[in-house]
């Protein structure tokens, strides 16, 4: 696309501009307050990023369970540039109140991601964007990034954007896109970064929940060489979102889009706005950004992470699991629009001067080869990707690895759900040939960062195949029975819970503590409850074992079956549905929904197409579901719930183990749903 290469030429261009020569901005790097006191072990001296103290793992572990508020207060202190040092490390209890970090300490964000690495190594390259283009990258230092991140952060200043609004970034995987993050971050403004496949329903939803001042995108995206019409979207969705008073417009293409009284074209703003942007000094406990995630009531909940906590926690992570040495290439292919792309392509990597990975594209295009072609030919050291992906390309053969050198390779990690063996063996013997460290990571949007994983332990210590193994420093974990109560010893399985706070963990549901409150630590007082279960090994090592709550995961993307099903709803032929989710040999899990159409409609397959559209222009096209079955009524109990455990069974050939049935109101309706799945089975049979 010439678009690109115009941007990554206007890039240079207002990078020349910066009045700072080779060193960084004018304006002195915030120092760290002193190393802390005694009573902990050394920490050390001449290590970049977030190091942990020269300790043993036993002795760590030990430390962060026993005095969690001076392990992390002593990291916090070593890790992160204060403007202002905090008084207290940790504040409240899980379930009680309101957890607090660093409490009293100011800093910003952006400077411990930008100006501390632009004041000692300001031509050290902090993104590499694998464009959408095959063969194509552009390499982004970071006196660069904060010139970009400056301007923009300018520009927004000049439209009126302060601190505390919130800010929708609506934007594939690019440098610019990383800039509005972080140009958010500088200004104290709140970024909502949304997915650039979502719907312009989607887009509206989040922009109206938590009442976004501004809109950023492009005017189109590019990804697996089709364009997506990005600013189209927008100006449908802004269409119903009087908060949004400006949408700034930035060029991916050469096209032309329609822009209207409140579009600004970003990069010709910011080529007029001063490359220094005094960053505004925030508390610890002020909003960073807010994520929208699914839940099983249908309406994605707007997920709160604040400043010191959050970057401290996905800088120690990042370093630790990863074992991310200075000079590493960090590839994370994760899309910044979830929790995965904020943590370990944004914040974590970047707060430890590292340099990252921005890949645009999809691991198919041009070719099966894609990744391994990047790997090679940007000499990636860590690789960090979804399950969905590696079971998609081992079913291409090993000739797609093979053909590319991926000797640079030392640590691949999974993300986003469950890996199953066949993947974990792939993954390990062909892409990482038997030598590269493998680590299964367990952590949601919530959790802000990896919470159980392989890595970090013990010199030489196993790794389980689809395990996710150790819990991190300071994450004490534990299994609870359907009756509230902590399962002791080992070889068991319950609900995994959380028994003490950690710094990355979200703080509220933006508008909606109480709903926090109640959908997190309402269920296990005391404890924070994951929606997962999961098992404790022999060994005492831990395996998550899925959702216990309605939400799937389709290739890494939780999705709460309630959202399916009110979109679906709205099909006035349509009176009810129930979706449940199944095992799907390349997503992971995929969404089934059954259907009770009114008595007159007889072109049902008219129907279901109509519903797969709206499920789609609603929500997003990976939420369409792949199966779609009329039933003439669905599973219900006396007092009217529908119950999907039936369901799921059917489609998972558990028939014969259908459990306690005796609450439904009629149980000849299984027999009813049980004959219309096999007729329908029979007959996707015939036409495959």
């Amino acid at each position: 696309m010439a678009g690109a290469a115009a941007w990554g030429r206007a890039l240079r261009a207002l990078s020349r501009r910066s009045p700072w020569g080779r060193g960084g901005p004018g304006a002195p790097l915030r120092q760290p307050p002193a190393r802390p006191a005694g009573g902990s072990p050394d920490w050390p001296r001449e290590q970049a990023g977030a190091a942990l103290p020269a300790a043993g793992y036993q002795e760590l572990r030990e430390w962060a369970a026993r005095e969690p508020a001076a392990f992390w207060g002593a990291l916090g202190r070593e890790a992160l540039r204060w403007d202002s040092p905090y008084h207290t490390a940790c504040d409240g209890q899980l379930g009680r109140d309101r957890v607090r970090w660093f409490l009293g300490g100011r800093l910003n964000v952006s400077v411990n991601c930008l100006d501390q690495h632009v004041h000692q190594s300001p031509d050290r390259v902090a993104l590499i964007w694998e464009k959408d283009e095959p063969g194509t990258e552009v390499k982004i230092t970071y006196r660069e990034l904060l010139d970009i991140t400056c301007r923009l952060a300018n520009t927004l200043k000049k439209y009126g954007v302060q601190k505390g609004d919130r800010v929708a970034i609506y934007m594939p995987v690019t440098p610019l896109a990383v800039a509005a993050m972080l140009a958010c971050a500088r200004i104290g403004a709140v970024h909502t970064v949304v997915f650039a496949g979502f719907s312009a329903e989607s887009l509206a939803g989040r922009i109206i929940d938590s009442g976004c001042k501004a809109v950023i995108t492009y005017n189109q995206g590019v990804r697996g060489g089709r364009v997506i019409e990005l600013k189209k979207t927008v100006d449908e969705a802004v269409k119903n979102c009087p908060s949004v008073k400006h949408v700034f417009v930035a060029q991916r293409t050469d096209s032309k889009v329609h822009m209207g009284n409140r579009d600004i074209p970003l990069e010709e703003e910011m080529a007029k706005e001063a490359p220094v942007c005094d960053p505004e000094s925030m508390d610890s406990e002020d909003m960073l950004f807010m994520l929208y995630t699914s839940g099983s009531t249908g309406k994605p909940k707007g997920i709160v992470h604040t400043q010191a906590g959050y970057l401290l926690y996905a800088a120690v992570t990042h370093k630790h699991v990863f074992d991310y040495q200075q000079g590493d290439v960090f590839g994370c292919v994760a899309d910044i629009g979830w929790i995965t792309g904020h943590s370990y392509v944004v914040y974590g990597p970047l707060c430890n001067g590292g340099t990252s990975v921005l890949f645009e594209s999809t691991p198919l295009y041009p070719d099966p080869g894609r990744y391994w072609e990047t790997v090679q030919r940007l000499k990636i050291n860590q690789f960090y990707g979804a399950p969905t992906a590696v079971r998609l390309l081992l079913k291409y053969g090993d000739k797609w690895v093979k053909k590319y050198d991926r000797s640079s390779l030392k640590t691949l990690g999974s993300v986003g759900e469950p890996i199953n063996h066949e993947a974990w063996q792939w993954f390990y013997n062909v892409v990482g040939d038997s030598r590269c460290t493998l680590v299964d990571t367990w952590w949601q949007t919530e959790t802000g960062g990896i919470c159980i994983s392989p890595r970090p332990s013990e010199e030489g210590a196993d790794i389980i195949p689809t395990m996710a193994m150790r819990p991190f420093f300071g994450i004490i974990l534990a299994l609870m029975d359907e009756n509230g109560r902590v399962i002791e010893g080992n070889d068991v399985s319950g609900a995994l819970c959380i028994a003490q706070p950690w710094p990355g963990m979200a703080r509220t549901i933006f508008g909606n503590h109480q709903g926090f409150m109640d959908t997190y630590f309402k269920t296990y007082p005391g404890y924070y409850f994951t929606g997962d279960g999961a098992h404790r090994s022999s060994e005492g090592h831990y395996q998550i074992t899925g959702r216990m709550d309605d939400v799937i995961n389709i290739s890494g993307h939780r999705l709460g079956t309630a959202e399916i099903e009110d979109a679906m709803d709205e099909h006035p032929a349509v009176p009810e549905t129930a979706v449940i989710g199944y095992p799907h040999e390349i997503k992971g899990e995929g969404a089934f929904a059954f259907i009770v159409l009114k008595e007159d409609i007889t072109h049902t397959e008219h129907v279901k197409e109509e519903l797969r559209a709206i499920v789609a222009s609603k929500i997003a096209k990976y939420a369409v579901p792949d199966h779609v079955l009329v039933v003439k009524r669905l599973p219900k109990t006396r007092s009217g719930k529908i119950m999907r455990r039936v369901l799921k069974k059917i489609v998972t050939d558990q028939s014969s183990d259908l459990g306690d049935i005796t609450t439904l109101d009629d149980p000849s309706v299984v027999t009813e749903i049980l004959d219309a799945y096999q007729k329908y089975k029979t007959k996707q049979s015939a036409s495959t």
